[in-house]
């Protein structure tokens, strides 16, 4: 299964506001992750996702749970690359330029929707080509 990481509309504005503020103007224009795998069940469960990027080129990556976004915080940084937290549900993910082989991030969020809430840790292996 593939699937977009599709960024989430937070309600907490103050944080998103100085968030975006912070943000490069490479987040801009990087196109989102396509990650593929198994989306997160819900707030709570853990979950693996697959990409494949380009060596030394950026992708935005989203936590894409429903519900409702508490926090959200980089739990492992990559080895082969950099990411970024860009607001409260946005990841910048750039790989390492002339590297090519695997990678891994993890991000914890917590949350709340009508049917769950807790921690989640959303792991990403990327492949760098």
């Amino acid at each position: 299964m593939t699937y977009m990481m599709r960024p989430r509309l937070v309600l907490i504005a103050a944080e998103l506001g100085m968030a975006a503020l912070a943000a490069p103007a490479l987040a801009q224009n990087a196109p989102q992750c396509v990650v593929s795998g198994s989306p997160p069940a819900g707030w709570g469960f853990n979950s693996i996702g697959y990409i494949e990027i380009a060596s030394g080129s950026s992708c935005q990556f989203a936590v894409n749970i429903d519900g409702e976004i508490l926090s959200s915080s980089v739990s492992q940084n990559p080895a082969n690359g950099t990411l970024q937290q860009l607001d409260l549900s946005s990841f910048l993910y750039t790989s390492q330029a002339g590297y090519r082989g695997g990678d891994a991030f993890s991000v914890q969020a917590t949350g709340r929707s009508q049917t769950s809430s807790g921690s989640s840790v959303i792991t990403i292996k990327a492949t760098l080509q």
